[in-house]
């Protein structure tokens, strides 16, 4: 293991994440939490790589693609937007069957994003919210950030006042926006990812998602032929370095893992872009000027793609449920107060480890 390296503050780089903490929130904040118990903590535990392991997709096991175990009598789907994202009121998640739940994967496969509001999960406690994301893959445990004792799986996202971190943030940055998806270095990144709001501003910090099949279909046949045999490098290295110079807590090595930059989803068949402003160090058979231009074009067509992007506005005890496969997604840092910093926001996130990324073409060797 590598040991953190302390550099003073004027030292210290800027918020690799202006959303995460990465070392432990001040005593004087803990009261304005209304769930202390999800404050972010640091257990001293070591992880191995992952291991390959096999996958089986729920949704791939739904006979009646009209959910009947999930959408029962009374529940009301609003959708955010026509091509991607939905509401669903009227379902309580921790009383779903198990073929509820693979109905569920089918209708996050399908919609992409989908909003939970008024959820009793969110107050069920660790031990509850783990067992019922064990559904949909094996979980992800965190590397470098804040996370629960003796719950690694979760991911705590966890935002009040540091009024001088997030100056220092925008003194160098023009947004706060970090446009990715979730964990992509792993060897079987994410398939389904779960967001619980414990606690949020009155107004502001939405979480913006773009369709990564949508914006494939927008590209030109000759530059989809380009991409679609493209393999790009993922690497944790900058994030795990970064938490290493400014003194964080590391529990794992970095990773590096090479992925399809055009992925095929196992469910609904629609290839993916598979992109990420934060994790990509290059793409193999391109030169580093090549490979900026092209990794540039594809995020600013992802970032600018209203028509095929839904914005989530939290409500209390909303639990969201995103493919990030087909999918890439920024957390919007628009609370904030001139005086204080951030106003509270307090969110978990559970990660299901899904299939290794399928490139184009292998899918017909099946």
């Amino acid at each position: 293991m590598s040991e953190t390296v302390t550099l003073t503050k004027a030292e210290k780089p800027i918020s690799y994440d202006i959303n995460i903490p990465y070392v432990t929130v001040s005593p004087d904040l803990e009261g304005n939490v209304k769930y202390p118990k999800y404050l972010p903590s640091w257990d001293k535990v070591w992880f191995d790589p992952l291991r390959p392991f096999d996958y089986e997709d729920p949704a791939l096991r739904v006979q009646d693609k009209s959910k009947p175990n999930l959408l029962v009598s009374g529940t009301k789907v609003t959708d955010i937007q026509p091509c991607m994202g939905s509401i669903v009121e009227g379902v309580q998640l921790n009383n779903l069957s198990d073929a509820a739940k693979d109905e569920l994967a089918l209708l996050i496969a399908e919609r992409k994003v989908v909003a939970f509001p008024e959820q009793d999960l969110i107050d069920a406690g660790p031990e509850e919210q783990y067992n019922f994301m064990r559904h949909f893959g094996k979980p992800n445990y965190q590397p470098i950030s804040g996370s629960m004792k003796d719950y690694p799986g979760f991911h705590i996202i966890h935002r009040d006042g540091n009024a001088d971190e997030i100056n220092r943030f925008l003194e160098q940055r023009t947004t706060t926006t970090l446009w990715h998806q979730d964990v992509s270095y792993e060897i079987q990144p994410p398939a389904y990812v779960l967001l619980g709001l414990l606690q949020g501003p009155d107004v502001g910090g939405d979480t913006v998602f773009a369709a990564t099949d949508a914006a494939y279909k927008r590209l030109s046949p000759t530059f989809q032929s380009f991409i679609d045999g493209l393999q790009a490098v993922h690497s944790s290295s900058r994030m795990i370095n970064h938490a290493r110079m400014t003194g964080g807590l590391v529990r794992k090595d970095p990773v590096e893992t090479v992925h399809p930059l055009v992925r095929v989803h196992p469910v609904t068949g629609e290839k993916c872009l598979f992109i990420n402003g934060e994790f990509i160090t290059k793409i193999q058979g391109l030169k580093e000027p090549e490979f900026r231009v092209l990794q540039d074009f594809l995020m600013q067509h992802m970032i600018t793609g209203h028509d095929f992007q839904a914005r989530v506005r939290w409500q209390p005890r909303t639990i969201v449920m995103f493919d990030n496969r087909s999918t890439m997604h920024s957390a919007v840092v628009d609370y904030l107060d001139d005086e204080n910093g951030a106003k509270p926001r307090h969110i978990f996130r559970l990660c299901a480890l899904g299939e290794k990324p399928v490139p184009v073409g292998s899918e017909a060797k099946k």
